[in-house]
């Protein structure tokens, strides 16, 4: 196995090291936690592995510093350093005061609320039974059955790190958390590929899907078993198993410290760098030779992030409008002058404009050339986002702020020897760096410019509305409601709208099986499936281009037709205003004005957080697409404040009004 050159005296030390590791490891079979074994919340004393070097218990969430909900995470940290510094968590879980983990008796280890709800159950394999958990000190937690084999483990459900003497297999994923303090998956992910290429990806949520690659180790093969390794030793790299090849691809390529010495661990981090890390095992203040009592970065993959990540899908290195800066190895996200961060404990969430978009229309700000001026970043581009380029020796950099002045859609443009870039909203891809020799030019009002939560022409009957439906001191059960019968029956039957009636009842248009079975096709296509039955996708045989949801029913229920009748009204009676109702609620939600939707009610005034959780869930249930709605069982969890609630997109259904 090739590894960086060592000492000859440092080899050794090594050797035995890993010697007495083993050793001691092979004493660790003792069970410590035996079934009926919990923790709660409120125990001080989590399960320490028996040297005390690691821990698993509930940790308390702080978010930000104003963050003052008693959330809590389940998780493994190192527990002999003052950053008690978490390597493994559940990190889509965040659970309330109260909650509980137990080795039941049964050999189950499972997660509970602090209502006694199952909200995770580990993943045995073939769902066989624990007689033991035990929490070791290479940082892996183990759940053993009757002949002492493992079942699960930690260890094969990495969140963000990786340990010495764990092996990553082909196919597992590490996801980045979205800041140092929330532990919720991000937007960059580690690969393990089944081609045996280890690649770093940013990604976008909710569906995961992966933009362009900014880091690959190009180690693809044919039907490879590759594996990550991180050897107690404390180097990295790749691993074919199957060829029996030892090290195809060094990972780490500096001296990471001996492990007599030093923690180790490597994390893909929020910004989407992949770091190799070191740690004094002595409490050191600093020494001569410079070594201190925290965590070291010994190697970062790539090394510069912001020029890295590059693609035509994504916001970049960076959130929207922001530009990235490379700090000593760190990605920087900073706004341009005239914008303000989304979320200033989150800059990778991108910025914000301080202005009211351009709308083109006559009295826009856009269309008042006085009122309009430039800011200048020196050495910054954001490419990929210009919709148009002037060229030519007569362009200099006042014609360029020219074109752009000229054009109500162009939101800043790029200056780089006599080309002209015209850039568009959303700005993605910033980057700024020496020698880059571009200038960005920032279109802006002069002065304050108002934004408002939505605005739209002859509104005032909506207004009114929306102040009768939110603004009662029954807001918030409404909106439970109102999530509810939205997303079982608006979206299955919006597109049944203009469907011709029967003139003595609410009147569904009866079909026969025979035009259902044409009309879907033979039930191929399903949309989603609930309690009582499937729902198929189709398209009504008079109209080809109508598209239509059919649902077959598991059963028929005495009262069926009434209740579906008397269901479908309520979906057909709502019109135009209570559709552009939802579409109001979703832009003062993204432009964080919640406050409009209850400003005459107090109660709610006084909870936002709750206010806008609850409009995220119902964003989330009235989504067009039935793959990325969540599962009834999330939505409870989320309500209740169990579950993380991710930022939702634009109902699809909405954004076309």
């Amino acid at each position: 196995m090739a590894f960086p050159a060592l000492q000859v005296n440092s080899f050794l030390i090594v050797s035995v090291f890993l010697l007495f590791s083993a050793i001691f490891a092979a004493g660790q079979s003792e069970c410590k936690l035996k079934l009926g074994s919990s923790l709660t919340t409120e125990d001080t004393s989590p399960w320490s592995s028996p040297s005390g070097e690691f821990a698993f218990g509930f940790r308390r969430l702080q978010r930000s510093p104003s963050d003052n909900e008693d959330l809590f995470l389940l998780a493994i940290w190192f527990n002999k350093i003052p950053e008690q510094t978490i390597v493994w968590s559940k990190n889509e879980f965040s659970v309330p005061q109260g909650s509980k983990v137990e080795l039941t008796n049964k050999g189950k280890l499972i997660l509970y609320s602090s209502r006694g709800m199952e909200i995770w159950t580990a993943p045995t394999i073939g769902g066989s039974t624990s007689t033991c958990a035990t929490m070791l000190d290479s940082g892996n937690f183990v759940l053993t059955n009757g002949d002492s084999n493992y079942i699960w483990e930690s260890f094969k459900e990495p969140t963000d790190t990786i340990l010495p003497g764990q092996i990553i297999n082909m196919g597992t994923n590490l996801y980045a958390s979205q800041s140092e303090k929330n532990y919720t998956k991000g937007k960059f992910r580690l690969s393990m590929q089944e081609d045996g290429n280890l690649v770093l990806y940013p990604i976008f949520w909710p569906t995961e899907d992966a933009g362009n690659a900014y880091w690959a180790s190009n180690t693809v093969r044919l039907n490879p078993d590759v594996q990550l390794v991180f050897d107690v030793a404390g180097y990295l790299y790749l691993k074919d198993e199957k060829e029996n090849i030892g090290n195809i691809g060094n990972i780490t390529k500096k001296d990471m410290g001996l492990p007599q010495d030093f923690y180790h661990m490597a994390r893909i981090d929020s910004d989407g760098v992949f770091r190799a890390y070191n740690h004094p095992r002595k409490n050191y203040a600093a020494d001569a030779k410079g070594c201190t009592s925290a965590w070291s970065t010994v190697q970062s993959i790539p090394e510069d992030m912001c020029k890295a990540v590059l693609g035509g899908l994504g916001s970049g290195a960076c959130g929207f409008n922001s530009y990235c800066v490379n700090s000593n190895g760190k990605p920087q996200c900073l706004c341009p002058e005239g914008y303000s961060p989304v979320d200033s404990f989150d800059m990778l969430k991108g910025c914000k404009p301080n202005f009211q978009l351009p709308s083109c229309r006559q009295n826009g700000w856009e269309l008042n050339m006085e009122f309009i001026e430039f800011k200048e970043l020196n050495d910054t581009d954001w490419p990929l986002t210009d919709y148009e380029l002037q060229t030519g020796s007569q362009v200099d950099k006042d014609m360029c702020k020219e074109f752009c002045l000229r054009d109500c859609f162009c939101a800043a443009a790029i200056y780089d020897k006599n080309n002209c870039w015209k850039k568009k909203f959303p700005l993605s891809n910033g980057r700024q760096s020496r020698g880059l020799n571009r200038t960005a030019l920032i279109k802006v009002p002069k002065g304050n410019m108002t934004d408002f939560c939505f605005k739209r022409k002859d509104q005032s009957t909506l207004v009114l509305v929306g102040s009768l439906l939110l603004g009662s001191s029954v807001f918030l059960n409404f909106l439970l409601l109102l999530t509810i019968i939205v997303a079982v029956f608006f979206v299955y039957h919006k597109k049944m709208l203009n469907l011709q009636f029967d003139s003595t009842t609410f009147g569904l248009r009866s079909y026969t099986y025979k035009e259902l079975m044409e009309a879907t096709g033979g039930f191929k296509q399903q949309l989603g499936r609930g309690a009582f039955g499937t729902v198929y996708k189709g398209v009504t045989p008079s109209i080809p281009k109508r598209y239509i949801a059919v649902k077959m029913l598991n059963k028929v229920e005495p009262d069926g037709e009434k209740a579906f009748k008397t269901e479908s009204s309520v979906v057909f009676a709502m019109g135009e205003e209570e559709e552009a109702l939802i579409d109001w609620a979703y832009d003062c939600y993204s432009k964080k004005k919640l406050n409009k939707m209850v400003e005459n009610d107090e109660e709610a005034m006084n909870d936002m957080k709750s206010v806008e959780r609850l409009v995220m869930v119902a964003i989330w249930c009235i989504q067009e697409d039935p793959s990325i709605r969540p599962p009834m069982r999330r939505i409870t969890q989320m309500l209740e404040g169990v579950a993380e609630v991710p930022v939702p997109p634009r109902p699809s259904v909405f954004s076309s009004i």
